[in-house]
């Protein structure tokens, strides 16, 4: 049979191979050296021309030290730009990218620059609610919903699919936002996920006459889709670490979401379902579970989450709150703020 006389769609068709998202791991470590060149570039345009200036961004941690929210939407800049340009990735994942990077962003961003931080997790908004309080963190909630739903759409697939991967967008914004309570917690969570993540995709073509699950993408789109976001995650990692910068809401909600994209786009429908329900699991153990309480009784947990880190002072500041939080992603960005 001549190549005119194939079906249209059928694989091994010379159109259909053309418009294959073609990718390997030495382009997807080309992306994320871009991605991190382009948010060490962010970082420190936007550290010496802070939109609303300094003040708006700055909060002060528990060693009395000034740290900036601009890490997140730096993070989110080179990893949504990136991500638009990369190789290896079809045109529905890069526009689900780019909504849910940065819809997630601007939602987390609103709730770090206005809100009060009396009310936390979704038992705190959820009661406000009822109260008939509308919370930023309830805006945030809802929007970070709408942002993963409309991600999950433009990736396509069946109702059952856009329904489990806007729970993926959307959860793994919040999940990746619980763990922001220490400095670079949520960055090393981001770069454990995305390496298995990474790491669980097949390399390769799918075998002859094999069609990807509905909803999805071949599994070696994984490694584009997730090489952005880790690239900006490791050039920033450092800021975090050092406690000059913080995620935010705005960057860990992002690269919660971005991952979220990339499972969504790469995995098949049980492996979907499988992590939307560990991350329904451990959202609803949040509420009554610290997460840092298990980390700090964990041995080797503790030691990961220490690795980098300073040392804590050994002593409170003094002039502030006894005791005082932890750090003010504890207390919440702009109730920090607002103390003392």
């Amino acid at each position: 049979m001549s190549a005119r006389a194939r079906q249209p769609g059928q694989v091994g068709a010379p159109g259909r191979q053309s418009l294959r998202p073609r990718s390997g791991p030495a382009a997807a470590l080309a992306a994320g050296a871009a991605a991190a060149c382009a948010a060490r570039a962010a970082y420190a345009a936007l550290s010496r021309r802070p939109p609303g200036g300094d003040a708006l961004w700055t909060r002060t941690n528990h060693r009395g030290e000034p740290v900036t929210l601009l890490e997140g939407p730096a993070l989110t800049l080179a990893s949504v730009a990136v991500s638009a340009i990369g190789p290896g990735l079809a045109p529905r994942t890069r526009a689900a990218l780019a909504v849910a990077g940065s819809g997630s962003a601007a939602f987390g961003g609103y709730d770090d620059l206005a809100g009060s931080g009396s009310r936390r997790g979704f038992r705190g908004h959820l009661g406000a609610l009822a109260q008939g309080e509308v919370t930023t963190g309830a805006v945030k909630l809802g929007g970070i919903g709408v942002t993963g739903l409309v991600s999950a759409m433009l990736l396509g697939g069946s109702p059952a699919d856009v329904a489990v991967n806007a729970g993926l967008v959307a959860g793994g914004a919040n999940l990746l936002n619980l763990f922001d309570l220490r400095p670079g917690r949520a960055l090393k969570v981001a770069l454990a996920s995305g390496t298995l993540l990474a790491a669980g995709a097949r390399t390769g073509q799918p075998r002859a006459g094999a069609q990807p699950a509905a909803g999805t993408q071949p599994a070696a789109g994984t490694l584009p889709a997730v090489a952005a976001p880790l690239g900006a995650v490791v050039a920033l990692l450092p800021e975090d670490l050092g406690e000059r910068a913080m995620l935010g809401d705005a960057g860990a909600n992002a690269v919660g979401a971005l991952l979220g994209v990339a499972a969504a786009a790469s995995l098949s429908r049980p492996a979907r379902l499988a992590l939307l329900a560990a991350i329904t699991g451990l959202t609803a153990a949040s509420e009554v579970v610290s997460f840092t309480a298990v980390i700090e009784r964990t041995p080797a947990l503790r030691w990961l989450d220490m690795l980098g880190r300073r040392p804590a002072p050994a002593a409170p500041v003094q002039g502030r709150d006894d005791p005082p939080p932890v750090d003010p992603r504890e207390a919440g960005a702009s109730a920090a703020a607002a103390s003392p």
